[in-house]
This record gives C-alpha cells, sequence and structure tokens, in this order.
C-alpha cells in the first residue's frame, strides 16, 4: 500500500507522481483552516467505495494508526477502502494550525471533522474509529451528526468504533493516575529540551516506564539546536479535561438508527472498572424492538493493553475486519 496525500490546488496526477509521507495542511476560505489527514488506499490508483476515518489518543497523530490503518485497508479487498488518518486539533500537524480555535473540547474536535469533510466536498464517512480520546470524539461526531448540529444532507457513520475508550466520565480513581501525571510532569518542563534521550532519561528517572517514556520522546520535533513538543501541550490538556467530564452513556442507550456502535475493550486494560463493565455488558445484550433506534455490541481484545494497535493488532483485524467488511 502506498499513501496519497490530497491538496485542493494539485491535480490527482501530480499527487501520484509525489506521495510525500507528510500530511498535507488543507485551507478552506481566508481565514479557517482544516485538519491535516493522511490518506490511506490499496491498490492507491484505484477510486474507493468507501471511507473510514481514523482518530488517535491524547498526545498522540494519525501516523501512530498508519500501519494499522494499511493493513485494515488490505484486509477488507477487493472492497476498496480509503482510510483518513486525522490529527486532532493540537496534536501532529494540525498543532500548527491557528485557525483551529478554542474552546478546545471534544465538541469542537469532532465540528473540525464535520468541516474537513465539507472543505473537501468529500462523502461522509462510512466509519469513524477512535483509540481512547479518539473515541470519545467519534461518539461526539455521532452525536452531533444525530442532533442535525452539522446542517442538512449529512450522514450518520454506520458503524463507529470506540477502542477501549470509556464512555462515561472518567473519574481520576479510576486506574492509577498515569495520564494526569504524565500531564503534570509535562508542564513542569521548559517548552524546549536539549534532545530526546534527554527527555526519555529525565521521565525513566520519574519512575515512568520505558515504553512510555520513549513513547513521549517520539513526540518531539527539531527548534533550532533544541526539541520541542509535537503538539499544543496546553490545548491537548483542556481536551483531556474534556474527555474526562464528557457522558456518552444517552447515546449508547438510544443509538441512531441505522448506526451500529462497537465498544473494543482490551483485556488488560487498566481504564475499566467492574461496574462500567458490567454497564457496557447489560447494554450489549439489551434486545433492541425499536427500529428506530440502532445497536451496540461489545468486544474484549484478549492479551492487549490499552495500546490495542500495538500490542495485539492482528487480534484487532480479526474483531474488525468481518464487521467493516459487512458494509460492503
Amino acid at each position: 500500500m502506498r499513501t496519497t496525500l490530497r491538496k485542493p490546488c494539485l491535480s490527482h496526477l501530480l499527487n501520484r507522481l509525489l506521495y510525500s509521507p507528510i500530511p498535507v495542511l488543507h485551507r478552506s476560505g481566508r481565514y479557517l483552516q482544516t485538519l491535516a489527514y493522511e490518506e490511506l488506499k490499496s491498490p492507491p490508483e484505484k477510486r474507493h467505495n468507501y471511507t473510514a476515518f481514523i482518530l488517535h489518543g491524547l498526545l498522540g497523530s494519525g501516523r501512530n494508526w498508519r500501519s494499522f490503518s494499511r493493513s485494515l485497508a488490505s484486509t477488507l479487498l477487493p472492497a476498496q477502502w480509503r482510510m483518513v488518518t486525522v490529527d486532532l486539533r493540537n496534536h501532529g500537524k494540525s498543532a500548527e494550525i491557528e485557525g483551529l480555535l478554542p474552546p478546545h473540547d471534544l465538541e469542537n474536535a469532532a465540528k473540525d471533522l464535520a468541516n474537513l469533510v465539507k472543505t473537501e466536498g468529500w462523502d461522509w464517512p462510512d466509519v469513524v474509529i477512535g483509540h481512547s480520546m479518539g473515541g470519545k470524539v467519534a461518539l461526539q461526531f455521532a452525536q452531533s451528526v444525530a442532533n442535525g448540529d452539522y446542517g442538512d444532507h449529512v450522514h450518520l457513520p454506520k458503524q463507529l468504533w470506540v477502542l477501549d475508550s470509556v464512555p462515561g466520565t472518567v473519574n481520576r480513581k479510576n486506574g492509577d493516575g498515569e495520564v494526569e501525571k504524565v500531564l503534570e510532569t509535562l508542564q513542569s518542563l521548559p517548552s524546549t529540551v536539549p534532545s530526546r534521550k534527554w527527555l526519555v532519561d529525565h521521565m525513566l528517572k520519574l519512575g515512568f516506564s520505558k515504553s512510555l517514556s520513549n513513547w513521549i520522546g517520539s513526540n518531539l520535533k527539531q527548534s533550532g539546536e533544541e526539541q520541542t513538543w509535537a503538539f499544543n501541550l496546553e490545548g491537548a490538556v483542556q481536551m483531556f479535561d474534556s474527555y474526562r467530564v464528557t457522558d456518552y452513556w444517552p447515546l449508547l442507550e438510544h443509538p441512531p438508527k441505522g448506526m451500529e456502535i462497537e465498544i473494543v475493550r482490551a483485556e488488560n486494560s487498566d481504564r475499566w472498572d467492574f461496574d462500567v463493565i458490567k454497564q457496557l455488558e447489560s447494554l450489549a445484550t439489551t434486545k433492541r424492538v425499536d427500529e428506530t433506534e440502532g445497536k451496540v455490541s461489545v468486544h474484549v481484545l484478549p492479551n492487549a493493553g490499552h495500546w490495542v494497535h500495538v500490542d495485539n493488532p492482528k487480534g484487532l483485524l480479526e474483531i474488525m475486519t468481518p464487521k467493516v467488511a459487512s458494509l460492503a
């Protein structure tokens, strides 16, 4: 599979010749800019029939999901799928966009997706896949579409995949508060650091795991002779605050007609408490006699912690592929 990047002012032929691995920033009008994104198709020269949006988690970027998105598109052949990995506001290349104004909350993060679709003149996505914070952005997107917030002629996703993302409010007592500790640590650091090695060593000394420290280090970019964050830290903190307090249980209890909401819980994830798991299982086993509502399903991904696409990508593909393929 190769990567295709779209920009309105370039011809399709030129796009196919360039294949730059860096997502392109897109502009609509004089002041508004939409999200940075990357398109992945297999094979790239064929016209796609279906589109999936893939949304990363806190402090991540679309590139974190590039490999998995390629694999998913390949397993869905011969159906032609376009995977659009998005950099959410304050993250990745979208952190460089000044037009994505506050408040930095889930509602505006979801609205950014709608603006992207409208600006590019795309069909609305058939599937939206979100991991962690991205899972709640996906839920907000579906809720806003169902509420008519994005105007007329807007179509709900047929499937919404929420990957290891607790749909209700998140209390700090759930888990070990690692996310909060990471954010507090990053806020205590200067805006630039000497090197990635310095940062990783600093995180290790503070007691963070090697894998987490290396991942935080991967979110640096060169700034003169030093390195700085590849995300807007304060904006990301505001998004996390919104993630913690926003509740989507009502949406799961009454999913919109024609949409399947697929919840994937990682077997070894520390994000779930017993009551939430029971509440999910109850929703999934509820017989919906009302044809005006959609459907909720729950899957457990074995041998995986919160980083589902890294810990067990094969298992995640085995869960997702049959369901997504059914849309074709």
